[in-house]
């Protein structure tokens, strides 16, 4: 908060009310952050809007054109700095400046270079009124994406786990249709919705030929990029995943892989990229290259050997682990993270856990402490 700036006791009511708004375009933003924003006058909302896709106008300007000129002499309540710069739209600084608010409350300072204290600076030149840091911590959480990929330019990654309660993804002869239920499901078809991609690796693909899309009951699901760890090309061109037509589909190759396959790869439409000399795929390399182009977030759904290698690579945020009230057991059944294992002492620690009951199936998820 800055000094000499007092905080009323209704602003966090009305930022509350800007961070519901900012969620109706989760998933829908990306590489922009998610944004909403309330004008309030005399006590009461006259306005509001949220950030609803990149491109497109911000949640201030939404909220402002609303407002018309009512919007004089009131306060705007925003969950992210506005913004200073010109990009595909124009600064948003500016246009509360013009509107002539007299007091902008916002959720947190904007950590994108671009802004950082820039549109900030904008409204105090002109004589406004700015309180910044009320419900910071929901904004931060809200916008866990975002902040990740503007400060690292690495990939958010969700790890999506799916086991029975004694730890198997699926029985010692290989099957695993249908260990959690259908309400688990429809809650990982959700959270595919809300992502940039979907990683997986060729094992996974060889053994389930899956789709990786959001398969949402009201036909309104995002399908993210599908991304596929294939060191040397073994993807049949024959796969959904090359055939469905549903989704783009990005390869990760090294230079194992054959050329002739993966000329044919391209000429059915799939992006191929070569990450690594050697004869495995480079995950911090791919990263790197899946950031750079502006692919915020990733949602992991590999084997237990992928789950392995992304956790000791230190390239997961957030476990969502969905467990399912049936022991299977057997010492060859597989388990949802397999590798050479963490010793006791190493073991990877999750933090701020919550759970969710999902009709039977337990869903733990928390965060990598880092």
């Amino acid at each position: 908060m800055f000094k000499g700036m007092m905080v009323l006791l209704q602003d966090e009511d009305y930022m509350y009310e800007a961070l519901r708004l900012a969620k109706h375009a989760a998933g829908r933003t990306s590489p922009n952050p998610l944004v909403g924003a309330v004008i309030v006058r005399e006590g009461r909302i006259i306005a509001s809007g949220w950030h609803r896709q990149a491109g497109t106008a911000h949640a201030e300007i939404h909220a402002l054109q609303m407002a018309g000129e009512l919007a004089r002499g009131a306060v705007l309540y925003v969950t992210l700095e506005p913004c200073s710069h010109y990009g595909r739209t124009g600064p948003c600084a500016k246009a509360i400046v013009a509107a002539g608010l007299r007091r902008v409350v916002i959720a947190m300072q904007d950590p994108n270079p671009l802004v950082a204290g820039k549109g900030i600076a904008i409204l105090q030149a002109a004589g406004i009124e700015v309180v910044c840091g009320v419900l910071e911590s929901e904004a931060r959480r809200l916008n866990e994406i975002f902040l990740k990929w503007i400060t690292t330019k690495m990939p958010f990654t969700v790890l999506k786990m799916a086991m029975s309660l004694d730890g198997k993804i699926a029985d010692a002869d290989g099957a695993s249709e249908w260990i959690t239920n259908v309400d688990s499901r429809q809650a990982v078809h959700r959270l595919r919705d809300q992502y940039d991609g979907i990683l997986t690796g060729i094992g996974t693909v060889l053994a389930d030929d899956p789709q990786l899309t959001a398969r949402l009951p009201e036909g309104s699901g995002h399908n993210p990029l599908r991304i596929v760890a294939d060191s040397r090309a073994r993807i049949p061109l024959d796969a959904r995943l090359l055939t469905d037509g549903q989704a783009k589909t990005l390869l990760a190759v090294t230079q194992a892989a054959p050329a002739e396959k993966v000329a044919a790869l391209r000429a059915a439409g799939a992006e191929v990229v070569c990450v690594n000399e050697g004869p495995e795929v480079d995950l911090h390399k791919l990263f790197q290259y899946l950031g750079q182009h502006d692919v915020t977030s990733l949602l992991a759904e590999g084997g237990g050997e992928m789950s392995f290698s992304l956790l000791k690579a230190g390239l997961v945020d957030k476990v969502c682990a969905f467990i399912a009230p049936k022991i299977i057991g057997g010492r060859k059944a597989l388990t949802p993270v397999e590798g050479s294992g963490f010793p006791l002492a190493e073991a990877v620690q999750l933090t701020d856990t919550h759970w969710e009951n999902f009709n039977g199936d337990l869903c733990i998820t928390g965060y990598i402490r880092k």
